[in-house]
């Protein structure tokens, strides 16, 4: 603790020595899990950041951007060493990118000590932005895409759902978050299940809540482990005992539903982001992206690095190219705009997004494998977060 307390106060001192004055350049760092496990999240936001700044130009505020991307591989440790370096070494401007929470969490010390504006694309846990004043989300929260699948579940009769969720941060959400609107409306939870993140092995837990007999199982996974989930699901035979397999959308991820087969057919879940929401905004999206990158899908992820250079663009711009943090992030309050996911906003007390979510079914739609959406619960916050 000493030494982080030490490392922490040298770059607030580095700051002050000079990294903070007005720029010509402003340098982004967009650190990433670009390799390892979650290599997935990380392609797809670098893609979309890169085809923003691609379709928007390289000058905002009258500033050139400059981006740094770094891979983190998904490692908390190495993430901060990474923001470190970036703060002190490259003197960015906005830290950006965390696909998962351990590493938004890791950043939130050292945005509010050299005061950097900390942009997170992708990670999910509610109490993120409460870990420093300077970070602004542009993803999502597991209790704000998780609440409309609960309420779906007890609208349509659901008597009784296991919950398996991946053992961390976002996973504890989601399951706090459905067991509580599940079993308010009637329904029971016999088994909460909880998966290590690292190396898992879904097939045991699979199998408990086979045996439980439910109506539905509820699935908590990271982006791109869905493909595991749903083929042992089959291997087990839960899709044949007329277990209808629910959860937040992470689960059939754009990036890899089209791999998964006829097994993922008849999934429910409810998200923010489908590559085939009915948009001109969102059609324009999916047509760019796909030329930009051979053919691959945008996933939600995408979306959450797309509205993050959105947002740094525009806060650029309505301080004339001040790159002081606290008039940055003053700029990002409140700010709404159009997304490809739809309309979309920064809460100015929170300084979390507010969303559509969408419930939607995985259905075959000209040969492939789509989340079609059904239903929408409009501008949803996070439930914690909820106005009183």
């Amino acid at each position: 603790m000493l030494r982080r307390s030490f490392v922490l106060g040298s770059v607030l001192a580095a700051l002050m020595s000079g990294g903070a004055v007005a720029q010509d350049v402003v340098k982004i760092g967009l650190i990433l899990p670009m390799t390892g496990p979650f290599a997935s999240t990380g392609r797809q936001i670098e893609a979309a950041v890169k085809l923003y700044m691609a379709q928007h130009g390289t000058t905002a505020g009258g500033k050139k951007i400059e981006l740094i991307v770094k891979d983190d591989t998904g490692v908390a440790d190495v993430t901060r060493r990474l923001a470190q370096e970036l703060v002190v070494n490259d003197k960015v401007t906005f830290l950006a990118g965390f696909g998962l929470t351990p590493t938004a969490l890791a950043t939130a010390p050292i945005a509010t000590q050299a005061k950097v504006p900390q942009i997170v694309m992708a990670a999910g846990t509610s109490v993120i932005t409460e870990r420093s004043p300077f970070i602004v989300r542009t993803s999502f929260t597991l209790p704000q895409n998780t609440l409309p699948i609960a309420d779906w579940a007890v609208r349509n009769g659901l008597k009784k759902v296991v919950t398996l969720v991946s053992d961390f941060g976002p996973g504890l959400d989601a399951e706090k978050t459905f067991t509580e609107v599940f079993t308010k409306g009637g329904g029971t939870v016999p088994e909460k299940l909880r998966v290590p993140l690292r190396n898992p092995d879904f097939a045991p837990f699979l199998q408990r809540a086979a045996d439980a007999k439910p109506d539905a199982l509820f699935v908590f996974v990271p982006s791109g482990a869905g493909s595991a989930v749903m083929k042992q699901f089959a291997e087990r035979g839960l899709d044949k005992a007329g277990i209808t397999l629910i959860g937040p959308g992470d689960v059939t991820d754009d990036d890899i539903l089209n791999d998964m087969g006829d097994v993922a057919l008849g999934t429910i879940t409810s998200m923010h982001y489908s590559a085939a929401h009915n948009s001109p905004e969102n059609k324009t999206y999916v047509a760019a992206f796909r030329k930009a990158t051979n053919g691959m899908r945008p996933n939600f992820m995408s979306v959450g690095g797309w509205d993050g250079m959105h947002l740094i663009y525009q806060a650029l711009a309505k301080t004339g190219g001040n790159t002081d943090g606290t008039a940055l992030v003053n700029a990002m309050k409140g700010m709404q705009w159009m997304s490809p996911r739809g309309p979309i906003s920064i809460d100015p007390e929170t300084r979390d997004i507010v969303q559509n979510v969408y419930v939607r079914k995985v259905e075959r739609v000209d040969g492939e494998l789509y989340n079609v959406e059904f239903a929408t619960f409009e501008a949803v916050r996070d439930p914690g977060k909820e106005k009183k």
